[in-house]
C-alpha cells in the first residue's frame, strides 16, 4: 500500500489534488452527521447564531477556500507537503459550500426541503470528478490519433457536453468530459421531459416525444433515482419538509 501511495500519488505530484478529495469526503460526512445531530436535538449540538442572526456553514466555507485558494497558490511551488495542506484547506470549506449549494442556487433555505437535495446531487458530482482527476484521466482529452485536431477534438467535445447538459443528464455530460463516448450517447438520446432541450423542442412541436421521453423517465429513470435518494438519505439525512419559504434553522 506504501509503494503504491509513493508509486501513484507522491510520485505523480497528485499528492494535493488527494488531500482535496479525503478532506472534501471527510469534511461533508462530519458536517452532515453535525447537522443531523442538530435536527435531532442530540446533547450541545446547536446552531451558530451571533445575536439574532444565524450564521449558516457555508459562511465558514467560503472563509476557508479563500484562505486555502490563497495559501495553495503561494505555497504551490515551494513545497507539495505545504500545497498539499492548503489543498485539505480548501477541501474542507468546498464541502461547507456545496452541503449548501442548494441555498446559494435557491436564495433561501431549503437544506430539509426536496430542493436540498441538489446539495448532496453537487457534492456526489465534486467527488466523482475529483476522483476521476485521481485516476488521472482528463477532461476533454483523449487519443483519438494524429489525424484530428485536437482543438476541433476539445469544441466538439464541448458541443456534446452542452446538449447532453441541456438534455437533462447531468451525471452522463460530467462523466462525459472524461469519457468521450458517454457524450456521443448522451447528445443521441431523447431527452429528459423536465429539461430545457425537452421544453424548447418537444413541448409544442413534439408531443409525441414528449410523451415518450415521460414514459421512459417512469420506466426506468424513476426506479435509479428513488434508489439514489434512497443512498443519499442514507448518508444525508431525510429531506422531506415540503417545499416552501420555510427557514428551518441548522448549522
Amino acid at each position: 500500500m506504501g509503494d503504491w501511495f509513493q508509486h501513484s500519488i507522491i510520485s505523480t505530484g497528485r499528492l494535493p489534488l488527494f488531500c482535496f478529495f479525503v478532506a472534501l469526503i471527510v469534511a461533508f460526512i462530519a458536517t452532515r452527521v453535525n447537522v443531523r445531530l442538530i435536527r435531532a436535538k442530540v446533547g450541545w449540538f446547536r446552531d451558530v447564531s451571533v445575536g439574532e442572526m444565524h450564521i449558516h456553514h457555508v459562511v465558514f466555507g467560503v472563509v476557508l477556500m479563500l484562505g486555502g485558494g490563497v495559501a495553495g497558490l503561494v505555497l504551490s511551488s515551494a513545497s507539495q507537503a505545504g500545497y498539499a495542506i492548503a489543498a485539505s484547506v480548501f477541501g474542507v470549506g468546498a464541502a461547507l459550500v456545496l452541503d449548501e449549494f442548494a441555498l446559494i442556487l435557491h436564495l433561501h433555505d431549503v437544506y430539509w426541503e426536496e430542493d436540498g437535495r441538489a446539495s448532496v446531487d453537487a457534492v456526489f458530482i465534486a467527488v466523482a470528478v475529483t476522483g476521476l482527476l485521481l485516476i488521472g484521466l482528463r477532461p476533454l482529452i483523449w487519443d483519438y490519433g494524429s489525424w484530428l485536431n485536437p482543438a476541433v477534438l476539445i469544441v466538439a467535445n464541448l458541443l456534446l457536453a452542452v446538449v447532453t447538459l441541456l438534455k437533462g443528464k447531468i451525471w452522463t455530460g460530467m462523466v462525459g468530459l472524461f469519457l468521450p463516448v458517454l457524450l456521443i450517447v448522451g447528445a443521441v438520446r431523447l431527452a429528459r421531459p423536465g429539461s430545457p432541450w425537452a421544453y424548447w423542442f418537444f413541448a409544442k412541436g413534439s408531443p409525441r416525444k414528449m410523451a415518450t421521453a415521460v414514459h421512459r423517465e417512469e420506466r426506468w429513470r424513476r426506479p435509479a433515482i428513488r434508489a439514489k435518494i434512497a443512498f443519499q438519505e442514507f448518508l444525508s439525512g431525510r429531506h422531506d419538509l415540503p417545499s416552501s419559504r420555510r427557514r428551518d434553522r441548522h448549522t
